[in-house]
């Protein structure tokens, strides 16, 4: 055989392997994206499940308006468990406002903690929360066993409990919302491909 027949049957050796190691990477690739999966938030088996009634509470806000927290709304509620002295809450602030800017016809939210009221009203002043209603409740906090901060509870216009978690990204924190759209309790649950 001469050199020229030698080259082009060892091209396409070269040619067949690379193909077999292209195929390879992209079985890994596709087993690498479902271990990444976007993750939703930590969901805990505390409180309410989610389809549940969620208790009713009839409150004050530090703006001494009224809000009522469970039963039937004219709009979904997001109940965000906040305090002032955390760090991961502040950071998920300007998240909340665009959330409340963009979605005010279509969600409610409501910030949650417990202490004192004087100081909560320097934080409200401080990142400019005046347009949420805040309410102070260790009794909201105990009864969806609120455990680690930030928490966010979503309860549909029925007051029942949509979606739940410990949220630390806006990506957790959408997850909620996009698990009650899509009609299911987590987007884990979704990924799995769990029944809801």
């Amino acid at each position: 055989m001469d050199a020229l027949t030698v080259s082009v049957i060892l091209l396409w050796l070269a040619v067949l392997a690379l193909g077999v190691m292209l195929w390879a990477l992209s079985r890994q690739v596709g087993v690498l994206f479902e271990r990444v999966a976007p993750m939703g938030a930590l969901v805990t088996d505390a409180g309410p499940p989610v389809g549940s009634a969620s208790p009713s509470f009839a409150l004050t806000g530090l703006q001494s308006e009224a809000v009522a927290i469970g039963g039937m709304q004219p709009l979904p509620m997001l109940v965000f468990f906040l305090a002032p002295t955390c760090p991961v809450c502040k950071k998920l602030i300007p998240v909340l406002k665009a959330l409340v800017r963009d979605e005010r016809r279509r969600l409610q939210v409501v910030l949650a903690s417990d202490g004192e009221a004087h100081s909560h009203l320097g934080f409200v002043r401080e990142y400019g929360l005046e347009a949420m209603p805040y309410v102070l409740s260790s009794e909201l906090g105990m009864s969806f066993r609120v455990s680690r901060l930030p928490y966010a509870v979503l309860l549909d216009a029925q007051g029942l409990v949509a979606a739940k978690g410990l949220v630390n990204s806006r990506e957790q924190l959408d997850s909620l919302l996009n698990a009650h759209e899509m009609g299911t309790p987590t987007i884990q649950q979704y990924l799995g491909g769990s029944p809801a």
